[in-house]
């Protein structure tokens, strides 16, 4: 599977998962929800998702070397 599909549905599961989690706990703001969701998830990505967040680089990183020309 794509390193940069995977990442992103990784960071959106987290996010849901956050979000769902601090409902639960009783938050009903929603902006204070949505911000506290969103600080969570990403601590959470931050430390969970570096293998990958590495790939997906790689991947990004080889396709920008690719396209550049040789001449530079």
């Amino acid at each position: 599977m794509h390193p940069v599909l995977v990442y992103t549905l990784s960071r959106i599961g987290l996010f849901a998962v956050a979000f769902g989690v601090l409902w639960l706990l009783g938050l009903s703001n929603m902006l204070v929800l949505l911000v506290a969701a969103f600080a969570l998830s990403g601590l959470a990505s931050y430390v969970l998702l570096s293998k990958q967040r590495d790939a997906m680089s790689a991947r990004i990183s080889g396709r920008i070397d690719r396209a550049k020309p040789q001449g530079d």
